[in-house]
């Protein structure tokens, strides 16, 4: 286990270095409680805070605590209408920092990520002053290929199974677990986005984390 964590850090730190020649911030955590105290240390208490969804969000125990830290946040969850909820988005796309993870990431230090309605890589293009990449280390692949099929192979089809109650999903990978590269209206494969360098310098943050989290 020690030899796999060492290992991993040295990974992370390689990657660390190729996010920086592409003009992010990129930062090393050793474990969950490091990431939530990177945040501390990046953000203020009182700028506002917006996230897109995100299973490594929860794992890591981030959203929870700005909330339960009465951070100023705008959580599209506590909408009571689809109007609400859809105001909420919009005003996530004007706040200081917008949190979210990757669906993978190569070790030349591009971003992938895929969207089903678009509002989180949206925020990852523009709108938030500043945006959070919060990952494990299980997202990090070796090319940028690799990272679009983990993107669409992996992490879409179980993705679409985990909001298929919500959103109604009904796609041909929630019943085989394969991407089909299908054209279903409820496909949450609508947009897949490459970040390959931070405009401006700094504004997209990553942290990397020495575990796996999220899928």
């Amino acid at each position: 286990m020690q030899n796999k964590f060492e290992r991993n850090k040295l990974l992370i730190n390689a990657v660390i270095k190729a996010f920086e020649k592409r003009n992010f911030n990129a930062f090393y955590c050793e474990n969950k409680e490091d990431v939530i105290k990177k945040i501390t240390e990046l953000t203020k208490p009182t700028e506002t805070f917006s996230w897109g969804g995100s299973v490594t969000l929860d794992e890591t125990g981030l959203k929870d605590y700005l909330i339960k830290n009465n951070y100023n946040v705008i959580d599209r969850a506590k909408a009571s209408t689809p109007e609400e909820k859809r105001k909420l988005i919009l005003e996530g796309l004007c706040a200081d920092n917008f949190l979210m993870s990757a669906n993978a990431i190569s070790y030349d230090g591009e971003l992938v990520n895929i969207d089903g309605h678009g509002n989180r890589i949206a925020a990852l293009c523009y709108g938030p002053k500043k945006v959070f990449v919060i990952a494990g280390v299980n997202k990090i692949e070796k090319t940028l290929d690799d990272a679009i099929k983990r993107a669409r192979t992996k992490a879409a089809p179980i993705n679409a199974k985990r909001v298929s109650s919500v959103f109604k999903v009904d796609t041909p990978c929630i019943k085989t677990g394969i991407c089909a590269d299908c054209k279903s209206e409820t496909s949450i494969c609508s947009d897949i986005l490459i970040t390959r360098l931070s405009f401006p310098k700094g504004r997209i943050n990553v942290l990397l984390v020495n575990g796996d989290f999220g899928y």
